[in-house]
């Protein structure tokens, strides 16, 4: 599947599996990601996204967003947006 990196894991709060990411692209509610790092490797839909704890439909390149993930990210994993299927 096409991909296109969008930002990188700065934070992972293992005790809410919530992840911090700073945005270098656009992350939308319900767009499909890609989280791989050193020993991370899973993709997942995006359900919320949040910005200084308020719930936003989208984050733009430079925001620093966090959202829930399924499996257990690392500071560094790199995030990518799947494009098409």
């Amino acid at each position: 599947m096409p991909e296109e990196k969008i930002g990188v894991i700065t934070h992972y709060f293992g005790q809410i599996q919530v992840a911090a990411i700073k945005l270098d692209g656009e992350l939308k509610v319900g767009d499909t990601i890609h989280v791989k790092g050193h020993t991370s490797d899973f993709t997942q839909t995006v359900a919320s996204i949040q910005l200084e704890h308020a719930s936003i439909p989208a984050g733009k390149k430079g925001d620093e967003v966090a959202l829930k993930v399924v499996q257990h990210a690392r500071q560094h994993d790199e995030v990518f947006r799947v494009t098409g299927e």
